[in-house]
Formats: structure tokens, sequence, C-alpha cells
């Protein structure tokens, strides 16, 4: 990937000589580092704030509880999990930071429950059904509330920045139902 963007950049710079348009390139380098600014200074608050209460959930115990009301759904997509264990609170966690929109906040639940997940793994080198199904959970990220995108909208002056909601939810949903059902195909199970 660092190659194909090397490639991409050099062309770039290369056509802006070419052009003639080398300050143009500058000026977009400029601009665009004090976009990207911009847009962290923007979602930084939601971040520190889902973040903190992800973390004040987690110490409270309200994870184990999630996890448990979770369980049902999370038992028959996770066979191979035994109830009660740790993988089940990170992949609770990680599902409930994606539902609201924290992809940021969602990635060290996932990092903790591929780890935990490896811990059940028989063959280390290869991912196990679990991981791959969480995996596509975490891809698919069903949303109920973007804050993350609605944070953006804002930052970018939106006339409405919340008019997203519901084709997230659908767009959100039908990715989540379709991996869920290709996962259950190659697995072979009904």
């Amino acid at each position: 990937m660092s190659t194909i963007w090397l490639i991409f950049i050099i062309i770039g710079i290369s056509y802006s000589f070419i052009s003639g348009n080398t300050s143009l390139v500058n000026n977009e380098v400029v601009s665009s580092a004090k976009k990207s600014l911009d847009i962290f200074l923007g979602i930084f608050p939601n971040i520190v704030l889902w973040s903190g209460i992800m973390k004040i959930v987690s110490d409270s115990g309200l994870i184990k509880k999630i996890s448990n009301f979770l369980y049902p759904v999370l038992g028959k997509l996770f066979k191979e999990i035994p109830k009660g264990h740790e993988s089940l609170s990170y992949i609770s966690s990680n599902i409930t930071s994606n539902i609201l929109g924290l992809g940021s906040a969602a990635t060290p639940f996932g990092l903790k429950a591929m780890e935990s997940l490896q811990e059940l793994n028989n063959d280390k080198k290869t991912i196990s059904k679990s991981m791959r199904t969480f995996i596509i959970l975490n891809i698919t990220g069903f949303c109920i509330i973007p804050t993350t995108i609605i944070s953006l909208r804002k930052t970018y002056n939106s006339v409405n920045p919340t008019n997203v909601l519901i084709p997230i939810i659908i767009t959100t949903f039908l990715s989540t139902l379709i991996g869920i059902l290709l996962d259950k195909l190659f697995k072979g199970e009904k």
C-alpha cells in the first residue's frame, strides 16, 4: 500500500513540475494540513467524551451486563467462544462503540477482542471462525448514531448535519446483515 501511495505522490509532483503548477501543489500541501487539523479538532471532543464514557462503562462492570444482554445474539454468532469469556466483553464493547459511530473508540476494544480470540484459536497461523466473524462485524459496523460523521458535517457547516441518520442506519444494517449471511454461508452453517 505504501508503494502505491509513493507512486501517486511521485506522479503528482512530477505532473506539477511538467505543467508548471508547483506553487499550486505547495499551497495545497499547506492548506490540506490546516484542513486535517480542523477535522481533528472538530471530532476530537466527541472522541474524548465517548472514549471516557466507554471507559466508565467498562470500569463499572456495565460492559459485562451488556455482554450478557447481547449473549443470545453473540452466542449464535460466536459458537466457539465459551459463555462468560472475556472476548465477548471486548466484542460487546466494540459493537457498542460502532453502534454509537465511534470507530476510533471501538479500535482498542477490537484489538483486545482479537488478542483474546487468538488465545482460543487452536491454529495460531490462521484466523479462527470467530475471528473472521468478528472482523466482518467490525468492518460492516452497524451504526445507529454516527457521531463522528455528524461532527464532521458540523465542522463543515452542514445545514442539517443529522439528515444522514436514516440512510446510515439502513446501509449499515444491510451491510452487517449481508456480512453475517455470507459468513454463515462460507462457514457452511444454517
